[in-house]
């Protein structure tokens, strides 16, 4: 559809669907909260849900797949409109895509008796549009340092593939090795991004010099990054990897991302919580690399190291940028709402009482689950607080977008 008449229509005049960002960081933070409080529930032996494949597929696919991806596809279709200068999906077509998702959701949530195959047929169609539309874009724009997005985006949708296909064919080991790759895909995803803007934003912000460039430095913490979710790839294809080979991938990657880290100056940001959000969220993938390599040597269980990836860096990092674009793209300027600094601590706490408490305190592995469930609620809570109304209204600097 051409732009001027996705422009002029009247469902491109409803605020919250001028740009991806505003339904998909509203939905996916709603979504989070619903489908946490569902499997709290579950975990205290209340059964309020029947989903497909049953409540442990349906959480590890859902926040991976459900929530994860939205506010990925929301952030990527928002951002792809500034790298290449042409209007993103928007209107009608933005509308469509959104149902797409919600067909996904609903499906998985009660599958009825609807067959598997439908069911993740609708599910696996979602990304593949917003790989197509962001494709599109690049493309035509000649923006080629941004198709490193496709790429990834290709291999999430082929890891979405290899875990329904691993739930009909009543594998569970291969469901889990695909979660862990999508889990991987994720991590990929925030270390170019946050590669791209955490310094930036810390330098603007505080006024402060970027450290000289290190490009050797770059694309060993993209490379290595890379190449363990290429690892884990070919483990899902079921190649044999030793694990002293996994583990010196995952070291040298969290070796290259502290290091990283430690140049972009969030020693100087506490007093931004926008910024030490976006510091403390990125800390976790080194940490959570580092302790996946620990996992493989036998110390402690992976899904320790996989929480402190999805919890401290996904969630959090999701979190702090959600806030930040819901602010700078709606016109206003980008500054900490009240309660939005309480609401990122909560996130860092619910991970570290998640993930690396429970490897010296494994005991309190119950009351640690249902603590950080909440505290996920509540953080995803105080921004739904804060934003609904301004996603969903006009920018109040009257332009487009």
């Amino acid at each position: 559809m051409p732009a001027s008449s996705v422009t002029s229509s009247p469902l491109a005049q409803l605020a919250v669907m001028r740009l991806a960002f505003r339904p998909f960081f509203l939905l996916a933070s709603l979504f989070g909260i619903v489908s946490l409080l569902v499997w709290l529930g579950f975990w205290h032996g209340t059964i309020v849900l029947r989903p497909q494949g049953g409540l442990v597929f349906w959480h590890q696919h859902e926040m991976l797949f459900g929530f994860a991806a939205a506010v990925a596809s929301g952030f990527l279709l928002t951002a792809v409109q500034n790298w290449t200068g042409l209007p993103s999906l928007k209107g009608g077509p933005l509308l469509g895509l959104v149902a797409l998702w919600l067909a996904g959701r609903v499906l998985m949530a009660f599958p009825s008796s609807a067959a598997s195959w439908l069911v993740a047929g609708v599910d696996l169609l979602f990304l593949p549009v917003v790989a197509l539309i962001m494709a599109r874009l690049v493309i035509t724009a000649k923006r080629w340092q941004n198709l490193i997005f496709l790429p990834v985006l290709g291999l999430l949708i082929a890891a979405n593939v290899v875990m329904h296909a691993g739930l009909i064919d009543g594998d569970p080991l291969l469901v889990r090795r695909s979660a862990y790759l999508a889990v991987l895909l994720i991590t990929l995803l925030m270390v170019v991004v946050g590669g791209r803007v955490i310094e930036m934003f810390t330098a603007n912000r505080l006024g402060r010099l970027r450290a000289a460039p290190w490009p050797a430095l770059a694309r060993l913490t993209r490379g290595s990054t890379f190449a363990v979710v290429l690892a884990q790839a070919l483990i899902v294809l079921g190649i044999p990897l030793p694990n002293s080979a996994q583990v010196i991938l995952l070291i040298i990657a969290a070796l290259a991302n502290a290091v990283s880290l430690s140049r972009w100056g969030g020693l100087h940001s506490g007093s931004e919580p926008l910024l030490w959000g976006l510091h403390g969220s990125y800390a976790f993938i080194p940490l959570g690399l580092a302790m996946w390599a620990l996992s493989l040597l036998g110390m402690f269980r992976t899904e320790l190291a996989v929480h402190a990836l999805t919890i401290g860096a996904m969630g959090t990092m999701m979190l702090a940028m959600m806030s930040r674009v819901s602010q700078g793209h709606t016109g206003r300027p980008v500054r900490t709402l009240p309660g939005i600094g309480v609401a990122l601590s909560m996130m860092l706490l619910a991970a570290l009482i998640r993930s690396p408490l429970l490897v010296f305190f494994p005991q309190i592995t119950y009351w640690t689950y249902t603590l950080s469930i909440l505290l996920w609620c509540l953080a995803y809570g105080v921004f739904l607080f804060h934003y609904t109304v301004p996603l969903m209204s006009p920018r109040i600097d009257g332009k487009g977008g």
